[in-house]
């Protein structure tokens, strides 16, 4: 379980295929905190820490399934080595809780289709796939690679995201292009009333 706040902008250094895709992330966590078959949120994809180690910098591996792959954007854009992506630690008992709560589930993949600044904020536009379209509210929460965002406005399938500095800064997002395609998690309370109103 996480919460969508990034605490760090890892970098690809290696990917590999075997059998399933392995890829070796460097980061700035203290990997002496890090256990084996800890769950770290990559890009907003919860993934299993399968090997560390500190040779040039500290890195950790994970294995990502054909499964992810297929249902995230590294099946649409791959994880280049040198690609930056967004971080976050397993949420512990008793942190706080900041943004709101990620599964690290990732359910589709989101093209962003507008990018204008607005003062020292920049308002992205992305369209959402049709089946999770009415997953997203406005003033509702949603998690864009890992980042725990508040919905600005909704137009059928597009809906708006302000980035404020901090963000741009903390986050991958300072480097948002157009067509970019990005993780979407749905707010999990979405998820769950829209199941229950199945059963109405």
């Amino acid at each position: 379980m996480f919460t969508g706040i990034i605490s760090d902008m890892g970098e690809v250094l290696e990917v590999e295929q075997r059998g399933d895709l392995r890829a070796r992330i460097a980061t700035a966590y203290d990997i002496a905190g890090i256990d084996i078959g800890a769950s770290i949120a990559c890009d907003g994809v919860c993934l299993t820490v399968i090997a560390l180690g500190a040779t040039p910098r500290n890195w950790f591996d994970v294995e990502i399934s054909a499964e992810t792959v297929s249902k995230t954007n590294i099946g649409r854009n791959g994880w280049p080595v040198g690609k930056r992506i967004n971080l976050e630690r397993a949420l512990r008992v008793g942190d706080e809780l900041g943004g709101h709560i990620v599964s690290g589930h990732v359910d589709g993949v989101a093209e962003v289709i507008g990018v204008a600044e607005e003062g020292d904020s920049t308002r992205v536009t992305l369209r959402a796939p049709d089946d999770l379209a009415r997953f997203i509210a406005p003033k509702g929460s949603v998690a864009l690679n890992g980042t725990s965002l508040t919905v600005n406005e909704v137009n059928g399938a597009d809906f708006g995201i302000n980035f404020i500095p901090h963000t741009k800064q903390a986050t991958t997002w300072g480097g948002v292009g157009l067509g970019d395609h990005v993780n979407l998690e749905i707010d999990t309370m979405a998820r769950y009333v829209a199941r229950l109103r199945e059963w109405e």
